[in-house]
């Protein structure tokens, strides 16, 4: 079968891995042609444009199912809205109506920060520019002709090979700019593919799922764990820069639940805690690297 992936970044690859073992044909977007040779090397249909330019972008081919995984640079010139909203609508005006699909979008929608519960049920009022341009985006999906074969995967903060946030200043005995207390929501990235593949073969489903392991840990519990893992001292915190984007990230707090993702798809989780993920993760060597979290 085709498969489209717009945004084949760190969730966005191992998903096309997983389709190209199925025996599946697919199509990938990428802004370069040195990320499109890199793909092509991996057996990857790839095409090249920017969502944010129209005139950029190539014909797209008719396909089952669409992942949208679109990340936003930092270093970019554009604007949040530009890239998560103006290039979600340019692209909708370049695809054929048929198939499923997949939005991923985030937890950051929720400006709740109580330490209350969140469900899909639950008032979207989101604080920061990120939150409020997934949101925008949601909106436009579903009011679009392609929004009743769609779907909205609201990932919480994902993890996984190389990307354990705050390692290196934990490492280092570096303050970790971040509040002890509050909430983090976490996702290994094996699991997120997981969620993504089951939602991609269900056929009886929501228009929105809340991805996340269901286990929210405490920041000052997630770091000291991560500390005991390396054998460097308890890690100490310092208040978030507040002019960093991580600013809202590093002092939100909710709990996000996952009872209707395990409701509704017929998967397990191979890391079903923070727990489980940091300990295989930390056996083996890895790049450090920072990351954000929901």
């Amino acid at each position: 079968m085709q498969k489209l992936i717009i945004g084949c970044g760190y969730l966005g690859q191992r998903v096309a891995q997983q389709w190209l073992q199925a025996g599946d044909q697919v199509t990938v977007l990428t802004r370069s042609t040195e990320r499109a040779s890199e793909l092509s090397k991996a057996g990857l249909q790839t095409l090249v444009g920017d969502l944010t330019r129209p005139d950029s972008l190539p014909s797209f081919p008719a396909c089952e199912t669409v992942l949208y995984a679109v990340g936003y640079d930092r270093s970019s010139s554009q604007s949040i809205e530009e890239v998560y909203v103006q290039g979600l609508e340019n692209f909708l005006a370049r695809i054929d109506p048929g198939g499923k699909v997949i939005y991923i979008s985030s937890t950051g929608v929720y400006g709740q920060n109580d330490g209350s519960w969140v469900d899909e049920d639950s008032p979207c009022q989101p604080t920061r520019p990120g939150g409020v341009a997934c949101l925008a985006a949601e909106s436009l999906l579903a009011s679009h002709p392609r929004g009743a074969g769609s779907i909205v995967l609201r990932l919480a903060g994902i993890y996984g090979p190389n990307r354990i946030p705050r390692r290196a200043a934990i490492e280092a005995g570096k303050p970790v700019a971040a509040a002890e207390n509050g909430y983090l929501n976490l996702i290994h990235v094996v699991d997120a593919v997981e969620a993504i593949l089951a939602t991609e073969a269900c056929l009886d489903l929501p228009p929105v799922l809340l991805v996340s392991d269901g286990q929210p840990v405490l920041r000052g519990t997630y770091f000291q764990e991560i500390a005991r893992l390396l054998g460097a001292p308890k890690p100490q915190f310092s208040p978030p820069d507040e002019a960093s984007h991580q600013a809202g990230r590093a002092t939100s707090d909710k709990r996000i639940s996952n009872r209707r993702l395990q409701e509704t798809l017929p998967m397990s989780f191979q890391y079903p805690s923070y727990r489980e993920g940091l300990a295989a993760l930390l056996q083996c060597p890895e790049d450090p690297q920072t990351d954000e979290f929901s």
